[in-house]
């Protein structure tokens, strides 16, 4: 009996040093420092320096706490965006920023100091601990920033507690102060009384709260047209009990119909007659217990009579009409309290109503609350009501669940309250038209965000501007101390600037004025000089802090320019630092800050649920790192659809994570192919077999594809297109079919040089396309591809992009018989399938097929070799019957002939007991 021979020995058998388990999070960290050592982003700019430029302008998060998934997907989505710029050509610098002031970082402080230290401490001491917090994890951060493969200047970030940022703050507003934009007034705004600060609409969180629903009668002092039937009263209904104490007017519908209700009391309550019967219901009233009088009266007719008001006794409220007012709800009749809402504050302003405000930067009544005075305005409202209701004026009282306005910070309830603030006017130099005006110029995506942005600016109230906490840069003016003027002048500004460039902000709080300002400064009002000018308290709102990056950041960097070609940020941006950004840009220089706008949803759980610690559901990046390393956030990131709310769970990173092993191995079927071909070797288009022909013709369809994908910031159809490819394409199709030629041909023969030649060009493709998502893996894959495949380029980052080229007529006459050979070929597979399910074949090599298909698809397959389309079916032979058929159909019979024992196709062996094609390259060996 002959001795068994093993050819394993002159077979091409893979061979590569690339490891199959990714084991990222130990691996990553030495990318990570190799990037460091070339210095990977400043060769970058070098290279691209002479490129149009791009500039995508960091928004800046706090600088408060560790990463979250949300801010890790928005750091890799910006990474991935200048990482394709920089490869496509262009001058693409990153600087990534943080948000050092305000609220959240001062919150945080005293959180650490607790009740007592913080009473006892100074504004200087807390600013040097609130920086020293900002300062710190603006390390932390920058640290899980870079972990996760993003690449900017981290050596030189920009900070907003810079010198020269905060200057950039004073120019900005000097600009708009001067040109009449910025004004200081008292008006209600949004008021946290557990931060003691007014708080801007982008600092406002809406959530459900429970409030008391309260119907009120107001009795009227004039004479009224159902007097005569009993005492009259207005009925009034609010949310806010607290706010009665304040209440001037009760404003109705101007043209609304109002009659009298007589109770069985002998009461009157006056109220719009739509409303009567929802009114009747909830004061639980059955029709005997009522009657709607006769008369019927417009609200116009009704305004300038006069009523007792509710809380305090002698004193007198007005009935006027508003545009405000609607019939769907309560009784037409809305109490209205100037200093406590911004509608009652326009209809006060329009009537020329006073504006008394009883509450106190706490949120306790002073002496105007009357009987409530050093009550805090929640623990007032029942207090009101049961007062009201002794006094026999409370007619209803219930219970109603509402969204309702809370603090960002503290997540508290916050009241509306009059107090002295600064303010953006929004329509007294037109900002409010140019901001419109500006957003119809910005390219918006997804486009549906303009809509968004649009109806936020044209609805929007002024932009209070001023807050009353420590940490911050603040308002850079002054008041006489003499006579109470505001001296806010060119020189002043200039002055503060010159202060801020060269101290910071903090000398605001600890030089005197008489330092700094010119010694010929005087207030224009008395004469009083530099001595006698006390310096503003308040800080400006952080947005307008991070909004004005566009001249601190922008405008102040060499490599950087104004408008960036792209901001890109959360949905939520839309009333924070997007807006905040147009409107301080327009104001100072008529023009957006940016040429487009990407935003994107936020992130959500599996169900699409908020995250939070409540529900356990919360997925840290830092884990995931630790566990699956940062490609898997990177690929989960590019395959999500940023234009809705993006979800995330372990379901889902495992589903990422699978992916990924997809792509990796790809990749290592195409290095362990290549262990032996140098480029000398390549093989020219027109000597290939036609199945390689395809296949570049695939490959620059994809390169097309996925380049298109990424110019239209389109990046899930990125990961689509090359997963797809990677497991459609080539690993159930091209990478199968070739594996004979490439493990079982000559080494140099030309059939196997044409492969690897594919697969050469393949391998640069793919690892280029995909670098700006999978930057670990692509750089790992790069440094494992032969080095004479790498051009030169000592990174994958640095290796430009990829864009293939096929001839045009022969590409599309390829993709027009391949698109019917390759639906010959599924059929072929299922065919294959059900015969080794049968016991038919074994093998797919050891089955032939009898192929009947119609006559165009016959003309297809005839074009093609038998052997060729062999190849593709991996199977023994091919033979196409004789007549045309109605539909494609496939035969699976035994294959003639003997196993190869080195190739292990079916095949006529010779007298060295191989097939003829094996017996040559053994004998050449």
């Amino acid at each position: 009996m002959a001795e068994k021979v093993d050819y394993k020995h002159t077979m091409n058998l893979p061979v590569t040093e690339f490891p199959m388990r990714a084991n990222l999070a130990a691996r990553e960290p030495e990318w990570l420092r190799f990037w460091d050592e070339i210095d990977v982003y400043g060769k970058s700019l070098e290279a691209t320096r002479d490129g149009e430029p791009f500039t995508l302008h960091d928004g800046p998060p706090y600088a408060n706490g560790h990463i979250h998934m949300g801010t890790a997907y928005n750091k890799v989505l910006k990474d991935l965006i200048v990482k394709y710029k920089s490869m496509r050509g262009f001058y693409s610098p990153y600087v990534p920023g943080w948000d050092c002031h305000g609220q959240p970082i001062e919150h945080q402080v005293e959180k650490n100091l607790g009740p007592e230290k913080m009473a006892a401490i100074g504004q200087a001491k807390l600013r040097e601990l609130c920086r020293d917090y900002a300062l710190k994890f603006v390390d932390v951060q920058r640290e899980e920033f870079k972990r996760l493969g993003v690449r900017g200047d981290w050596d030189d970030p920009y900070l907003t507690l810079a010198h020269e940022y905060e200057a950039g703050n004073v120019e900005i507003f000097k600009k708009m102060y001067l040109d009449g934009a910025i004004y200081k007034g008292a008006k209600p705004i949004h008021w946290c009384i557990r931060c003691h600060t007014a708080l801007a609409e982008a600092e406002i969180e809406y959530g459900d709260e429970t409030s008391n629903s309260i119907y009120v009668a107001f009795a009227f002092t004039d004479a009224t047209p159902w007097d005569a039937e009993g005492p009259t009263s207005m009925l009034i209904w609010t949310t806010t009990p607290w706010t009665l104490p304040a209440n001037v007017a009760v404003t109705l519908a101007d043209d609304a119909d109002y009659v009298g209700v007589k109770l069985a009391d002998g009461r009157v309550l006056v109220m719009a007659e739509a409303l009567v019967e929802s009114v009747a219901a909830v004061a639980g009233w059955a029709e005997a217990d009522y009657t709607v009088l006769g008369a019927r009266v417009k609200g116009s007719a009704l305004a300038g009579l006069r009523y007792a008001q509710p809380i305090h006794d002698g004193v007198t409220g007005v009935i006027i009409t508003g545009e405000h007012v609607e019939l769907s709800t309560g009784t037409g009749a809305v109490h209205t309290a100037p200093g406590h809402g911004a509608e009652d504050y326009l209809v006060g302003q329009r009537f020329d109503l006073p504006m008394p405000m009883p509450v106190t930067d706490d949120g306790t009544f002073d002496a105007g609350g009357g009987p409530f005075a050093g009550i805090g305005v929640h623990d007032a409202n029942p207090r009101i009501i049961e007062w009201l209701a002794e006094r026999g004026t409370l007619v209803a009282a219930t219970k109603i669940s509402h969204s309702y306005p809370h603090c960002w910070r503290c997540k508290r309830p916050v009241i509306f309250r009059a107090t002295e603030q600064w303010f953006v006017s929004m329509d007294g130099t037109g900002l409010r038209d140019n901001a419109m005006r500006a957003i119809g110029q910005v390219e918006w995506i997804p486009g549906w965000s303009v809509n968004r942005m649009s109806a936020m600016v044209a609805d929007r109230p002024d932009w209070c501007i001023s807050r009353q906490r420590a940490w911050g840069v603040p308002i850079p003016v002054f008041t006489c101390t003499k006579c109470g003027e505001t001296i806010a002048t060119e020189t002043t500004f200039d002055a503060v600037i010159a202060l801020f460039k060269t101290e910071g902000a903090d000398a605001w709080f600890t030089r005197r004025p008489a330092e700094y300002l010119p010694s010929d400064t005087t207030c224009g009002r008395c004469g009083a000089g530099a001595h006698d000018l006390k310096p503003e308290d308040d800080i400006v709102d952080v947005w307008w802090e991070s909004g004005v990056s566009h001249t601190s950041v922008l405008d102040a960097r060499e490599n950087l320019h104004r408008p960036a070609e792209l901001y890109l940020e959360g949905s939520d941006q839309h009333r924070g630092w997007f807006q905040s950004a147009l409107l301080t840009s327009v104001g100072a220089y008529d023009a957006a800050p940016f040429e487009r706008v990407l935003t994107h949803g936020f992130i959500v759980d599996g169900d699409g649920r908020k995250m939070s610690k409540s529900l356990g559901n919360v997925i840290s990046p830092l884990d995931v790192i630790k566990t699956s390393g940062a490609d898997i956030i990177r690929l989960w990131v590019a395959a999500s659809d940023y234009s809705q709310d993006v979800s995330v769970s372990d379901e889902i990173l495992d589903r990422t994570s699978e992916a990924y092993r997809r792509i990796r191995n790809t990749f290592r079927f195409l290095l362990s192919n290549l262990s032996d071909f140098d480029p000398a070797d390549e093989v020219a288009w027109e000597d290939m077999p036609e199945l390689d022909r395809f296949a570049l013709v695939e490959l620059a369809d994809l390169a097309e594809r996925v380049t298109k994908s990424y110019d239209d910031w389109k990046f899930h159809q990125v990961f689509h297109a090359v997963h797809g490819y990677c497991v459609t394409e080539l690993s159930s199709f091209y990478l199968d079919v070739l594996k004979d030629r490439l493990y079982a041909d000559a080494a140099a023969s030309r059939e196997r040089r044409s492969a690897q030649t594919v697969l050469a060009r393949v391998l640069t493709t793919l690892v280029r396309l995909v670098a700006p998502v999978l930057t670990f893996t692509a750089e790992e894959v790069w440094q494992f591809t032969p080095k004479a495949l790498r051009d030169g380029h000592v990174s994958v980052q640095l290796a430009g992009w990829p864009a293939p080229a096929v001839p045009v007529d022969e590409a599309a006459a390829l993709r027009d018989a391949y698109a019917v050979v390759l639906e010959v070929r599924d059929a072929a597979t299922r065919a294959l399938e059900e015969a080794r399910n049968a016991g038919t074949i074994g093998k797919s090599q050891e089955a032939r097929l009898v192929i009947a298909a119609p006559g165009d698809v016959r003309t297809v397959l005839e074009g093609r070799t038998s052997g060729a389309l062999a190849e593709m079916f991996i199977v023994s032979s091919v033979e196409l019957a004789a007549v045309d058929a109605d539909a494609v159909s496939v035969r699976v019979e035994a294959a003639a002939g003997e196993k190869c024992p080195r190739c292990w196709n079916l095949r006529d062996l010779g007298d060295d007991g191989l097939c003829a094609r094996c017996s040559g390259v053994v004998a050449a060996l």
